[in-house]
């Protein structure tokens, strides 16, 4: 079994962020990144499956050189090889763009199985693997939680709301986002920091991949980023207890829109 491993470079839970000159997003300059969490345990359930049937396991990442680190670090882990998306055209990619340029790897390099996180912890659309799947056009599921192998096709375990799974069995290939927790994540060790030293990184730029303009262009864009203002007010309700409470429904729905 062939299976590509997504991995995105987000900056650590415990960054001071700061917002940029020009307001458009966070100033990268002062941030340490690592993998995206639901993007290592999509390693982790390649591994799995690899340990358990035999196969390759890629990890694929887009971005600048300092990605190359978490293609390292999946190395290590026990990835096969890395695959790196690097040109100056995929530096403003919304999630649109990301799956185009995504998808035109995978296809290029073959698989069985595409994985990636649920959602990143930086945007976090959750979009990402569900386009490339359709641009692709091939199966996947959401919010999996779960993988086996059955009669040539894989079976998965997806969480729905109020605390309920659904088990679906779907043919291969596909396309699959997984979620955070289902897993225990391994660690590299010393020997397998040693052996990914040896493993191939392929470098991929646009033209490499067929990508044009128009396809990379963002479908949607950031406008400005900026925190909130805090502020205070507080207003009093007076009259007896029946009005006060009508006023206070009233204020809750009209104003606050809380129902």
């Amino acid at each position: 079994m062939k299976i590509i491993v997504c991995l995105k470079q987000v900056p650590k839970n415990d960054s001071i962020l700061r917002i940029n000159d020009a307001g458009s997003w966070i100033q990268d300059r002062d941030l340490t990144y690592e993998i995206n969490e639901s993007d290592a345990y999509a390693l982790e359930a390649a591994l799995q499956l690899k340990e358990k049937h035999g196969g390759e396991v890629i990890a694929l990442s887009l971005g600048p050189a300092r990605v190359q680190s978490v293609i390292k670090e999946a190395l290590a882990r026990g990835a096969d090889r890395g695959l790196h998306l690097e040109d100056t055209a995929f530096d403003q990619l919304d999630a649109f763009g990301a799956a185009a340029t995504i998808a035109a790897a995978a296809e290029g390099d073959g698989f069985d199985l595409l994985l990636t996180g649920l959602q990143s912890d930086d945007h976090g659309y959750a979009q990402t693997g569900v386009i490339a799947a359709e641009l692709l056009g091939l199966p996947h599921a959401t919010i999996v939680m779960d993988l086996q192998t059955e009669d040539g096709g894989i079976k998965v375990k997806r969480e729905l709301e109020a605390g309920f799974f659904q088990w679906v069995t779907m043919p291969v290939p596909a396309v699959f986002t997984i979620q955070s927790g289902i897993n225990t994540l391994r660690y590299a060790t010393l020997k397998g920091i040693m052996a990914a030293k040896k493993k191939e990184i392929k470098k991929l730029d646009a033209a490499a991949l067929g990508l044009d303009a128009a396809t990379l262009a963002p479908k949607q864009q950031i406008k400005r980023v900026y925190f909130p203002q805090k502020s205070k007010q507080t207003q009093m309700i007076e009259g007896t207890a029946a009005a006060a409470a009508a006023t206070l429904v009233e204020k809750l729905k009209n104003e606050a829109r809380v129902f």
